[in-house]
């Protein structure tokens, strides 16, 4: 169940970002969750092989490498989503990234409360 709020919650991220970046497009809810959706698979299965194999890069930039890592996750899922989700450019990708994570951190800190 967390599983299923956890994609809609990035659903909502998504067309939030999408809104306010000009550079972040999507298609509309379906497309949203759809990505966000793939972005969740692609956290479990890729994310993890990325993190073990840029280690190094990681604890010498004390974790702030992460960002990259989620960044190139999103450009993953903007790629498997074809037009209905783009992202024009690394940059747009690592400061969604950023914005994700933000906004997962308040959402986690908020829920810990209850």
């Amino acid at each position: 169940m967390k599983w299923l709020a956890h994609i809609i919650v990035n659903a909502v991220l998504l067309l939030a970002l999408a809104g306010y970046f000009p550079s972040i497009h999507l298609s509309g809810l379906g497309a949203a969750l759809l990505a966000s959706f793939l972005l969740s698979l692609l956290n479990m299965v890729v994310k993890p092989i990325l993190i073990v194999l840029t280690l190094p890069v990681t604890v010498l930039t004390f974790g702030l490498f992460l960002f990259v890592i989620n960044a190139l996750t999103l450009l993953m899922t903007s790629w498997l989503m074809g037009d209905s989700f783009t992202i024009d450019g690394f940059g747009a990708a690592l400061l969604a990234s950023l914005a994700i994570s933000l906004f997962h951190v308040i959402i986690d800190a908020i829920s810990d409360r209850d």
